[in-house]
């Protein structure tokens, strides 16, 4: 069926929502957003769906969540009718349509027989996968589209330990939602009608307080909170999302009493106003933190995203201006302090481990080697991350100490199984508090740590190229790069080449060959000589490549230096192809 077909069937379908209908009739004259509207499907892939809102079989609406849920609700029956009973947990953020679309796929799931707990108000995804794992249900969902700008919604999905699909259960379900055939014609019901019926309870404050009192056990250092937690001065920003209720209750009942909250950011605000992008890893997020740390003379500004998983941090200068962390940064502080204060504590387990991406930054590992702990490569994704603590969990291999990733993702305690700006926020509270007790900053925290450790910088390029031809190119990048690693036609100084699609490791100097145990993925990973890396990763959702580099230096300069020769040698020849 063409994209007109489509358009006429939703167009004459009887008993269309109406603000579906006001909005198709607003656009009947506009045959180019129409066509994209309907020229397809929305994909459903390995995290769920998402995409921008609107009418049509490519767009995100009641129609299309009906369909995810249909699809979502057929795959929990297939588990049986326990998991029918113990159902599903649903959260939403403050995006367009998000309360909407929570309600909507409550009540499909309802119409399907499967029990559904929906909180009453907008939560943070770590909330959700909390959620789960306390109600002990089949799986959740959480309507957000992250970062996303204001146009885009989504749908994303989570099994029963708390943690995203991992691809095997992923798949399964793409299947089915693939296989609803109508989104027009999924049954759902009347929320009241599956209230009675004891298919629909609503969730909050019981939650609320089970994920404050696990949060509490986040503190590492009771007795610096105690001395130093009170008086240290910081900003925080919920960027217009989810996080302000339960990041302000966190930080008080933690000790953290001298919290300045950027107002014009502090309420739910579904057009993200007063940001570009409601990104903590963009350095224009923090515009009127900055403003406002400089008036409260802040130790620490903190940024959590809209649906309060990712959080970013900004520190001051030995200048006095306030510089943004990365993520590796902000990451490895975490760890290096994390891990120091259970060595002085004798809490470090013999297996202790850490989990990072692949993209992240080796410095991670060189901190953990320091502490005696491991470090666990995963694939690009936090679902990776907490598939491995599921694992640790059943072998007892190893204990799990703490999971990140570049992108301002991190995760201190297991009881949620997604990164978590909430205790990632605690803990950089904390860990202020600890420089501040030695008249120390955040930034000296960050040098000190690259001059015991060794300087690690990192950087990331994306290149967008759209359409046919776009996708065609970005093929043909990862083709040249793997063709060219095969036949040794990469510089001198790269020693092995990690191939994730066919899971093996090529030692370019002497030809031998490792085997790598992970999902299969088309990224390639080049690691040099003198420790230096780079990765070639095309994005699975949008029209882009993402390029990761990461060098080690023995100075800020050797580093920068080394850092700016690779990224020119390797965009030189990207841009080439």
């Amino acid at each position: 069926m063409d994209w007109k077909m489509k358009y006429e069937k939703w167009k004459s379908k009887l008993g269309l929502d109406e603000n579906t209908k006001r909005e198709l009739e607003s656009y009947q004259n506009n045959e180019k957003y129409l066509e994209d509207s309907f020229y397809k499907n929305l994909e459903f892939g390995t995290g769920g769906m998402r995409g921008e809102i609107g009418p049509g079989t490519n767009r995100m609406n009641i129609y299309t969540i009906r369909k995810a849920a249909q699809g979502m609700a057929d795959f929990i029956k297939q588990a049986g009718e326990s998991a029918c009973e113990n159902g599903v947990v649903i959260a939403h953020d403050n995006r367009r349509m998000s309360k909407e679309f929570a309600l909507e796929t409550a009540c499909t799931f309802g119409a399907n027989g499967i029990h559904a707990y929906l909180f009453q108000e907008l939560r943070p995804t770590p909330e959700l996968s909390f959620a789960v794992r306390k109600l002990q249900t089949h799986s959740g969902v959480m309507i957000t589209a992250s970062h996303n700008p204001p146009e885009y919604n989504g749908f994303k999905v989570y099994g029963d330990d708390g943690g995203q699909l991992v691809p095997e259960d992923a798949d399964r379900l793409i299947f089915m939602v693939d296989a609803v055939e109508d989104e027009l014609e999924v049954k759902t019901a009347d929320s009241a009608t599956l209230e009675e019926q004891g298919l629909l309870t609503w969730v909050l404050e019981d939650l609320d307080d089970a994920y404050d009192e696990e949060l509490a056990s986040v503190i590492v250092d009771r007795n610096i909170v105690r001395e130093i937690g009170k008086d240290i001065s910081i900003v925080f920003t919920p960027l217009h999302g989810a996080a302000q209720i339960p990041m302000m209750r966190a930080f008080d009942s933690n000790g953290f009493k001298n919290i300045h909250v950027v107002e014009e950011q502090a309420k739910p605000d579904t057009e993200f106003s007063t940001v570009r992008s409601p990104n903590p890893e963009e350095k224009d997020a923090f515009e009127l933190a900055i403003n406002l740390g400089e008036k409260v003379n802040a130790d620490i500004l903190i940024a959590t995203d809209p649906d309060g998983d990712r959080v970013g941090l900004a520190c001051k200068d030995h200048d006095g201006n306030y510089q943004v962390l990365s993520g590796n940064q902000t990451g490895a502080l975490m760890l290096d302090y994390l891990l120091m204060k259970k060595q002085e504590k004798n809490e470090l387990p013999e297996n202790g481990a850490v989990i990072k991406t692949i993209v992240t930054s080796e410095l991670g590992r060189t901190i953990a080697s320091s502490y005696g702990v491991e470090t666990l490569d995963v694939l690009t994704g936090f679902k990776f991350i907490g598939e491995k603590i599921r694992q640790f969990e059943t072998s007892g291999e190893f204990t799990f100490l703490f999971g990140y990733e570049e992108s301002f993702g991190y995760l201190i305690k297991p009881f949620v199984r997604d990164k978590d700006a909430i205790q990632a926020a605690l803990v950089s509270a904390e860990l202020a508090a600890y420089y501040k007790k030695q008249n120390l900053t955040v930034y000296d925290g960050l040098l000190n740590m690259y001059e015991k450790y060794g300087y690690y910088f990192e950087d990331l390029s994306s290149f967008v190229f759209k359409g046919k031809e776009g996708a065609e190119k970005i093929q043909r990048i990862m083709e040249e790069f793997r063709n060219d690693s095969k036949q040794g036609n990469l510089s001198d100084n790269v020693e092995n080449v990690e191939d994730y699609q066919t899971n093996k490791k090529y030692y370019l100097k002497n030809d031998r060959i490792e085997d790598i145990h992970l999902p299969s993925s088309n990224v390639l990973k080049m690691r040099l000589t003198d420790g230096s890396w780079y990765c070639l990763r095309p994005s699975g959702t949008e029209p882009k490549i993402k390029c990761y580099f990461g060098v080690t230096g023995s100075s800020q300069k050797d580093a920068m230096n080394k850092l700016e020769s690779l990224k020119e040698e390797v965009l030189v020849k990207i841009e080439a192809i």
